[in-house]
């Protein structure tokens, strides 16, 4: 394998047209089914850079922009934003077309990790080439920082919630 590999390298595109059973009660797509739609987009970059078994680790960054509805369409675009020892970050952006005027939109982003599942992986290193690729990447090593900081609030947070039965608990 390469010890370089560039982000068009790994990038997923999908599309999917919005159908009555993606639409929650407000009438626009469920949250749920575009958490769905993204790990799955994610997961393909994923395992294009590794090339070995990988996993959803986080999600660790979600920004819901504008909602998608009857008569429009969702191009879903990942690629790998960052490589760790075991970590993949990937960035995902979800943009919106109404189909009955062309007009696209920007409906969500998000950042997720994954790891391998190989103790001692051998990933590549990512090469940004395009001017959105370079900006995403430039703050890879903020945004693991971060991470990390939040992994170990979380680890801490985990060791004090319970996992009695409720009616077993004082």
């Amino acid at each position: 394998m390469s010890n370089l590999i560039t982000c068009r390298q790994t990038l997923s595109i999908s599309n999917h047209r919005v159908f009555v059973n993606d639409l929650n009660e407000h009438e626009t797509v469920y949250g749920g089914r575009l958490l769905e739609l993204l790990d799955g987009s994610a997961s393909i970059s994923a395992s294009r850079l590794a090339r070995v078994e990988t996993v959803t680790a986080s999600i660790d960054q979600l920004n819901f922009i504008a909602p998608f509805k009857m008569q429009d369409s969702l191009c879903i675009e990942s690629y790998v934003a960052g490589v760790g020892t075991r970590s993949i970050e990937i960035f995902t952006k979800i943009i919106g077309e109404h189909l009955k005027t062309g007009e696209r939109f920007l409906g969500l982003t998000a950042f997720l990790t994954f790891v391998t599942m190989e103790k001692r992986p051998v990933l590549p290193a990512i090469q940004p080439e395009s001017p959105e690729e370079r900006f995403i990447c430039a703050g890879y090593e903020e945004r693991k920082a971060h991470r990390l900081a939040n992994f170990q609030s979380q680890k801490h947070f985990n060791q004090n919630i319970s996992t009695d039965y409720p009616w077993n608990g004082q």
